[in-house]
This record gives C-alpha cells, sequence and structure tokens, in this order.
C-alpha cells in the first residue's frame, strides 16, 4: 500500500494494490516522508473509501479516537435501524462528539428544545443513543450529559431522512403543505412557517408521513385512551381539525391515523397556535 498524503500524523491519503484511493487511520502513519510504501499493513486500524474531499479537513482536526468512536457508533446504528442510513453519518457523529466533548469539558450546558418529541416518537432511535453515551463514557472517559442522547439520536433521525428516494421527498413536502394549510383553514389561523413551533410541528409531519409511507404508523397503544379523551375534550376546535386531518390522509393515500398519531397532531397543532395567539 502506497501511503502519498499525510492529513495529520495518524491518518493519510493512500493508494491499495487496484489504484483506488482510500484514508488510512494508524498510529503515526502520516509522520513519514511522503510518498512511501506501507509494507506491514498490521498498522493500519482502519480504512476508509470514498472520502470526499471536504471532509479532510475535519479528519484534520477530529481525534482519531473520537471520528473512529463515531463510525462505531454509526456502524451499530446502521445493524439496528430497519434502513439505510446516509453515509455521512460518520462524519456529522463525529463533528458533533467532538464539539460536545469540548463544551464539556468547558462547562458549557447547551437546551434541547425537541427532547420530548425526540424521546417519544423515535424511541428506538434514542436508545441507540443512549447506549452511544455508555460508549463514549467506557471509550473516552468522558460523561456526557443525558441531554446529548437526543442530539445523537437526531444525527440518527437525519441520517435515516437523507437516504430517502425523490418521489418519497415529494410527496412528504407535497402532505405537510397540505395538512398545514388544512390547519390554517379550520382553525383560521395563519401559521408562521419561519417560527420554531412551526419548524417542530413540520418535523414531526415528516415522520408521520415517513412512517405512514412504510407502514409503521404509531402503535395506537391503549395507554394513550386516557390522555387522547382529556385532551380532545381540552381542545375540542383542534380535535375537529384533527379528525379533518385524519379523514383526508386516509381518503387520499389510505393513511389512518392511530389515537397515538391523533393525540401528537392535537399536541402539536395545540403548540404551534399557541405560540401565534402569543404573538398577537
Amino acid at each position: 500500500m502506497q501511503i502519498f498524503k499525510k492529513i495529520n500524523n495518524n491518518v493519510a491519503l493512500a493508494r491499495d494494490a487496484k489504484g483506488r484511493e482510500l484514508v488510512v487511520f494508524g498510529k503515526g502513519i502520516g509522520f513519514p516522508a511522503m510518498p512511501y510504501e506501507l509494507t506491514d499493513l498490521s498498522a493500519v486500524q482502519r480504512t476508509f473509501y470514498d472520502v470526499n474531499e471536504k471532509y479532510f479537513a475535519l479528519l484534520r482536526d477530529i481525534p482519531g479516537e473520537v471520528f473512529l468512536l463515531a463510525d462505531d457508533i454509526a456502524a451499530d446504528a446502521q445493524d439496528e435501524l430497519d434502513c439505510s442510513l446516509s453515509p455521512n453519518l460518520t462524519y456529522a457523529l463525529a463533528d458533533h462528539l467532538n464539539f460536545a466533548i469540548q463544551r464539556c469539558r468547558d462547562g458549557i450546558a447547551l437546551q434541547t428544545p425537541l427532547a420530548y418529541d425526540i424521546r417519544h416518537l423515535y424511541p428506538h432511535e434514542y436508545s441507540l443513543a443512549k447506549q452511544a453515551l455508555h460508549q463514549i463514557r467506557d471509550t473516552l472517559h468522558v460523561d456526557l450529559p443525558a441531554e446529548e442522547a437526543v442530539s445523537i439520536a437526531m444525527h440518527f433521525i437525519t441520517a435515516e431522512a437523507e437516504v430517502g428516494d425523490m418521489h418519497s421527498t415529494i410527496l412528504t413536502a407535497k402532505v405537510v403543505s397540505e395538512i398545514s394549510a388544512l390547519v390554517e383553514e379550520n382553525l383560521s389561523v395563519k401559521l408562521d412557517k419561519d417560527s420554531f413551533s412551526f419548524s417542530r410541528f413540520a418535523m414531526h409531519l415528516r415522520y408521520l408521513v415517513q412512517r405512514m409511507m412504510h407502514g409503521k404508523p404509531l402503535s395506537g397503544d391503549t395507554g394513550m385512551d386516557s390522555m387522547f379523551r382529556t385532551v380532545s375534550r381540552e381542545y375540542p376546535k383542534i380535535y375537529a381539525c384533527v379528525q379533518k386531518i385524519n379523514d383526508f390522509l386516509t381518503a387520499t393515500y389510505g393513511w389512518p391515523c392511530s389515537k397515538e398519531e391523533q393525540l401528537y397532531l392535537i399536541m402539536h397543532i395545540h403548540r404551534v397556535c399557541c405560540e401565534r395567539t402569543e404573538e398577537e
């Protein structure tokens, strides 16, 4: 294997026996004068093919142990989640973890506004993210705050969304627009599509559509019935709006919403409408 360009002392660009370019990790592998022939392949800790040049700066700046752990976490997520993940997950996760570790060491804590949504709407991703916190603690000896599990889970969710085909992307955007219009029409409101509440609402709708397209709606847990009845009585206008949304999705796409799906819609619509009322 020919090592021909240093990225840092432990990371370099190489060519394999077939002439293909790859990034190689190994202690001191980038230290000798370039180019050189690496004959002891046991020195190579890990290899990555088809790395976009835009990530070279990231590889240069992020400690190797952080990057390799991010790759391990991404690989675990790929094994556990029942879908394809974006190949960029390792790089996005490595960048996030490096920054999170620096913030932790500096005693800086950030709030995660989407924590409730992530924990309840994406329990599998959140569970994997909590496991990742244990891996970080055991491998890097850094005890990140529990809230970081939400941010890591969001990287998994983003990686899931990035691999959808063009048809599903267009359909998702269309349905989000249609549901937003139904909310505005039935509740006589004008949604602020630049607001954080709308962004959170749109995020929920995007993943609702993806669940429906893949035949995996929220289960409709009977334990939710009492809460669903309470919220429906408390917000009758929003409940009526959600029934119209459910009728629309069922008639147009064949996607009936369980009570659990409807409950989350009521809560999100209430939140986004409350924001408008408070501003006015």
